[in-house]
């Protein structure tokens, strides 16, 4: 029998492990894998219970953050020992944003799922209603917040209405006379972002990509001339599919770039007249994410395979009329990351931090240089980046939500090779009565 306290074992067992883990990392990077062994985590199941007995205690009224962080110290944040209870109780959370007041903005819930918008204060978490779905645009300044009524654009959170714009009926872009069916209820967004002129949003959903604008909707994809080849071969119409899987878009800074796509698509760059300019080969077998740099200069797009995938980064400068295969050894093309799957990512000075299938974080320059790696646990499904760039945000399928100091001292239960330190955890958890503070 174990005479130590359930969170002394914690703790030596936390952190026992991701030192030999970040040992086991820095050989194999610097000497190869070869003959390496990977540490096994010690048995941690039997705690379960005391650490959310504790985890609740500490969440009741009347705590303070002296408290609060001596509890981090006995009871470390970890994801391996929590896998036993994910089935039960684990979450997306879809979208993610920290406001510039320092608070956070969540969907709580993946885009399919009934879900809750929430903001997560210093005080605790907040419903917020008669919203369903938000995004805001590359500049941080305009806010796109969606219900079934439609698509209102702020300017700022909280901000004045300065557009409000009508869900798509479905038959943008079809041609007239075919047997096509208008949608019965709003498409779900898997993400919209507003341009930086406040005016218009790009509307992401598996139902198809939209530009949302005062004069109406524009379908983007499925692509008109895809619907009319299909056609023109003689497929029925009710066989033409018209729904997209690992759909996916983004803006430029600027506003004068969109880039989208889906599976079975390559990626697609439009122009502000909405031609297409690019085409670009995937570096895996499906396109699955788009991010611009935050200068506007360089765009990377992700495609996977199963748990992996390749990134790949493009000069802005070379994206007109560019046309490369899958797999394409182009050099306009290089591949920057290659064994991440993306879901979510955010631009930095000179590079990217994306978040993986494998619940990492991983950072890289725009010439692909490796920076470093941070382990949250389960997929990175969502994340965002102060404005300053100091403090990271990142939400996972396990239903974490992190926000991470970045540059601020690696502590030792950390598994990583960057100097960051996790320095608040939301869990959303199903089955809880209320998100809980680690």
């Amino acid at each position: 029998m174990d005479k130590q306290h359930p969170q002394q074992q914690w703790q030596q067992a936390v952190t026992a492990y991701a030192q030999a883990i970040n040992r086991y990392v820095a050989h194999g990077q610097a000497q190869g894998w070869d003959d390496l062994e990977e540490p096994q985590h010690p048995p941690t199941e039997h705690l379960l219970g005391a650490w959310q007995s504790a985890l609740e205690a500490i969440n009741r009224p009347g705590v303070d953050d002296a408290q609060r962080q001596a509890f981090r110290q006995a009871w470390p944040p970890a994801h391996l020992p929590l896998v036993p209870l994910l089935d039960n109780h684990g979450q997306g959370i879809a979208s993610l944003l920290l406001l510039d007041d320092g608070s956070l903005l969540a969907r709580i819930g993946m885009p399919y799922e009934k879900g809750q918008v929430v903001r997560i204060g210093q005080q605790g978490v907040t419903p917020v209603i008669g919203i369903e779905h938000f995004g805001r645009c590359p500049q941080r300044r305009y806010f796109a917040l969606a219900n079934a009524e439609g698509v209102r654009v702020t300017d700022g959170w909280g901000g004045p209405q300065v557009a409000r714009l009508h869900w798509p009926s479905g038959l943008e872009g079809l041609p007239k006379g075919y047997p096509f069916e208008p949608f019965d209820l709003p498409p779900t967004p898997t993400a919209l972002v507003p341009f930086p002129d406040g005016q218009r949003v790009l509307l992401v959903s598996d139902q198809g990509i939209f530009l949302l604008a005062a004069e109406g909707a524009t379908r983007l994809l499925p692509r008109q001339a895809q619907v009319l080849e299909a056609l023109a071969e003689g497929t029925d119409p009710d066989d033409i599919a018209l729904g997209l899987s690992m759909e996916h878009g983004a803006v430029s800074p600027d506003g004068r770039l969109i880039v989208l796509g889906e599976q079975s698509s390559r990626h697609l760059v439009l122009n502000e007249q909405l031609e297409l300019i690019a085409e670009i080969g995937p570096g895996s077998e499906y396109p699955h994410f788009a991010l611009f740099n935050t200068t506007g200069e360089q765009l990377i797009v992700n495609a996977c395979h199963f748990y992996n995938g390749g990134t790949l980064g493009v000069r802005v400068a070379d994206l007109p009329g560019l046309d490369t295969d899958y797999y394409s050894e182009d050099p306009r093309t290089p591949l920057l990351e290659d064994g991440a799957r993306v879901y979510a990512g955010v631009a930095v000075a000179g590079g990217y931090i994306v978040g993986d299938a494998y619940g990492y974080l991983r950072a890289f320059g725009e010439d692909g240089e490796v920076r470093w790696q941070h382990f949250l646990g389960s997929t990175i499904s969502a994340m965002d980046i102060s404005a300053d760039g100091h403090t990271l945000v990142a939400a996972s399928h396990a239903g974490f939500i992190s926000v991470i100091a970045l540059e601020a001292g690696r502590p030792q239960w950390q598994i990583g090779t960057g100097d960051h330190c996790e320095v608040r955890r939301w869990l959303f958890w199903k089955g809880w009565d209320k998100a809980l503070l680690w």
